[in-house]
C-alpha cells in the first residue's frame, strides 16, 4: 500500500490526520510531519526522513503538503531529488477532501503517482461556496506579464535607469531564505520587482538554488546570487529602476555585503535557526557570541535592526531580546 506523509507549517498536518481518521478510520503508514517555529530547514528534512523510515513500504510514498514554496514543500522537494526514488511524488494544497480521497485511492492503486492522479480533481472539487449562486465563475486565464530583464547584462553598460540606485524595499535575515511567509505575506506587503537571495553557499548549490527559484511567488523574479554579485549590482546604474527584496541566510553574509560597500539603513531579522551552541532568544531566533558580535558590527555601520516574523506581528527590539538573555 502507498505510504503517505502529511507535511505542514504548525500542527495542521497532525490535525488533518486526526480528522481523516474520524472519517475513514485509523490508517497505517501515514505520518504527520510539522514545522514548528524553532526548527530550521535541516530539522524538517531530518523529521521527514525519520517519518519515512517507519513505513513498511518506503518505495511508494505520496507527500501531501500544505503550501507550494514553503519550507515543508522545499524539504520534500529536496528529498525527492536527493533520494532518487521513482515513485515519490508530492502534491500541495493539502485539504480534507484530498486526504480522504487519498485514503480511498491507495486501496486500489499500486503507485503514489496513480494515487496523485486520482485525488487531484477531488482536492480541487472540494472547494465549494454556499449559497451556490455566489460561487465565482471560472476565471479566464490571465496572460503573464512580460518578464523583466533578468540582469543588467541585457542593457548596455553605462545606461542609467531611474536615479541609478537600486531600491532596497525590504532586507531580511532568515535561515530559511525564501519560504512561505516571505513568498506570500512579505511579498504582498513589499511588492518588489524582484527578490535577490544573497548567499555564496546557495549560489553554488544547484539543488538549493533551484528549490528557491521554484518557490518564487507569481509575477516576481527570483535570483540567487553570491555576495560579490550584490556588491556589483549595488554600484550598477542599470538597476536604478529596480525595487528589490534582499534575503540573507545569516548576519555574517550581511556584514560581508556591507564591508563590500552596500549599505542597508534597515534590516528585519525574521529567523535565525537554533543549533548546538546557540542561545534561543525567542521562538524564531537563536544566537551565539559570533552572531551578536556580527550584529553589533552591522549596527555600528549605521544599520537599524528590528525583529518581525510576518507583517502582522508586533515589532521587537533585538537588543532588548539579547539583553534579557544577558547577551547584549
Amino acid at each position: 500500500m502507498v505510504s503517505i506523509v502529511l507535511a505542514s507549517h504548525g500542527r495542521f498536518a497532525e490535525g488533518i490526520k486526526e480528522s481523516g481518521s474520524m472519517i475513514f478510520g485509523p490508517q497505517e503508514d501515514v505520518a504527520a510531519v510539522v514545522l514548528t517555529p524553532d526548527m530550521g530547514p535541516d530539522d524538517m528534512h531530518q523529521k521527514l526522513l525519520d517519518a519515512i523510515s517507519t513505513f513498511s513500504d518506503q518505495e511508494h510514498v505520496l507527500f501531501l503538503v500544505d503550501l507550494w514554496g514553503g519550507t515543508p514543500f522545499n524539504q520534500v522537494s529536496r528529498l525527492i531529488t536527493e533520494e532518487g526514488h521513482k515513485d515519490w511524488v508530492a502534491i500541495t494544497g493539502l485539504n480534507l477532501p484530498m486526504l480522504v480521497s487519498a485514503y480511498g485511492s491507495r486501496m486500489g492503486a499500486d503507485t503514489a503517482v496513480a494515487v496523485m492522479q486520482e485525488i487531484f480533481a477531488d482536492s480541487r472539487g472540494g472547494i465549494k461556496v454556499k449559497p451556490e449562486e455566489l460561487e465565482p465563475a471560472e476565471a479566464a486565464t490571465v496572460a503573464a506579464p512580460a518578464p523583466v530583464a533578468a540582469s543588467g547584462a541585457a542593457i548596455p553598460e553605462g545606461t542609467v535607469l531611474g536615479d541609478g540606485h537600486i531600491k532596497y524595499a525590504y532586507v531580511r535575515i532568515d535561515t530559511r531564505l525564501l519560504h512561505g511567509q516571505v513568498a506570500t505575506a512579505w511579498t504582498k506587503q513589499v511588492q518588489p520587482d524582484r527578490i535577490l537571495v544573497v548567499s555564496d553557499g546557495v549560489a553554488h548549490d544547484e539543488l538549493r538554488k533551484n528549490m528557491i527559484i521554484q518557490a518564487a511567488p507569481p509575477g516576481v523574479h527570483v535570483h540567487v546570487i553570491p555576495i560579490s554579485k550584490l556588491v556589483q549590482v549595488d554600484k550598477d546604474p542599470r538597476f536604478g529602476a529596480t525595487k528589490a527584496m534582499i534575503l540573507f541566510e545569516n548576519p555574517q553574509d550581511l556584514l560581508r555585503a556591507e564591508e563590500g560597500g552596500v549599505k542597508f539603513p534597515e534590516v528585519c531579522i525574521g529567523s535565525m535557526a537554533a543549533s548546538q551552541g546557540k542561545t534561543v532568544i525567542n521562538q524564531a531566533i537563536a544566537c551565539d557570541a559570533d552572531d551578536v558580535r556580527t550584529l553589533k558590527a552591522i549596527r555600528d555601520n549605521g544599520t537599524h535592526f528590528y525583529v518581525q516574523k510576518v507583517p502582522s506581528d508586533h515589532v521587537d527590539d533585538i537588543w532588548a531580546l539579547l539583553k534579557a538573555k544577558n547577551m547584549a
